[in-house]
């Protein structure tokens, strides 16, 4: 390829670069191949044909997200390997909500200087997030921006596509009082309320390697621990059980993100002792002088998933969730009323 430009090169994008990265990232893009890709990468589109079978009335979902301020850690422990999960786990994990198998992922990143070598890196935890969630990666785009942002910087978003047939969609529309609320353990903070953690840590080159009693690894290595991805356990359980509702527990917490999963004259009421709290949260709410309400209205406190089934197929769930990797925990149960989020 003899595309170069010297005086684009002057103003601070390489274009030989962007080259080099997408021959690094192409080993790790490969491991995401899945029935259905039709296109490598390098095209002006991803292409993909799904497979219909079996489904009544096929309906696409796609869901779109950043990792947010989590990337500030990455930047101070020059690790650039993870934080893809997280971009791609924003995703898939929302859509796995209602129901929708992932099918491909794009993604797009944007750098102050296009670092061969780095962007390789960040696509291989996007990739890692593909292979996790049973999705392809086909496409994406990584932007140089020479003066809008540092060059030792970046951002990381991306957006999925799944697709579930409409009459078997989860949507709440089932739920009833008596219903058994069932959380999947978190593998950390994930990647919300990161403005928070930062502000609590005071976190800088010094202090994202401070160490505490409570936790097992330095605080930055702990922070920056992937989102744990939800795909297929929750697939594995769809199939065995009748799943009623299904909420992500991101940013807002408990108290913003189980009302999503209600539908009108329900209330979620949760034991309190119940919840898996992780040490971080511990130390978070303690060090930073947190109320027990802000920290369950911004964090997912140890609970990255919560599930709602007949109380008659709650030891079914168990079974099916445990064999498939999940720590998971009767929270709860769904009562009448309107008040959101009950804490006994």
């Amino acid at each position: 390829m003899n595309s170069f430009s010297e005086s684009y090169k002057a103003a601070g994008v390489d274009v030989t670069a962007g080259y080099k990265a997408v021959e690094l990232m192409k080993k790790h893009v490969a491991r995401t191949k899945i029935d259905g890709v039709v296109s490598g990468i390098g095209g002006f589109g991803g292409l993909f044909a799904p497979n219909f079978n079996g489904m009544e009335e096929p309906v696409l979902v796609s869901g779109t997200d950043g990792v947010g301020t989590k990337i500030k850690l990455a930047f101070l422990l020059d690790k650039h390997d993870t934080i893809g999960i997280d971009a791609v786990a924003m995703c898939v994990n929302d859509i796995i909500c209602c129901g929708a198998q992932p099918l491909f992922f794009l993604d797009y990143i944007a750098i102050g200087k296009n670092i061969p070598e780095k962007v390789a890196e960040i696509v291989s935890g996007i990739a890692e997030g593909c292979v996790q969630s049973g999705c392809a990666l086909i496409g994406g785009e990584t932007a140089e921006h020479p003066g809008l942002m540092p060059i030792d910087e970046y951002d990381v978003a991306g957006f999925s596509v799944g697709i579930a047939d409409k009459p078997k969609l989860i949507d709440g529309s089932n739920l009833k009082a008596g219903d058994v609320l069932i959380g999947l353990r978190s593998s950390g903070v994930h990647s919300n309320g990161f403005s928070l953690v930062r502000k609590i840590f005071g976190i800088d080159e010094t202090t994202i390697n401070a160490e505490y009693p409570e936790l097992d690894k330095p605080l930055g290595e702990t922070l920056l621990t992937p989102t744990k991805i939800y795909v297929k356990s929750i697939l594995a359980l769809i199939n065995e059980v009748k799943v009623k509702a299904i909420s992500h527990i991101t940013g807002g917490g408990f108290y913003e993100n189980i009302p999503r999963m209600l539908k009108d004259g329900l209330t979620a009421k949760i034991k309190k002792d119940s919840i898996p709290v992780l040490p971080i949260f511990k130390l978070m709410q303690r060090v930073g002088n947190i109320s027990e309400h802000d920290m369950f209205n911004t964090f997912n406190m140890g609970v990255g998933m919560i599930t709602a089934v007949a109380k008659e197929d709650a030891d079914k769930a168990l079974e099916v969730l445990k064999a498939n990797g999940e720590d998971a925990v009767i929270l709860g149960e769904v009562a009448e009323g309107n008040d959101g989020v009950v804490f006994e």
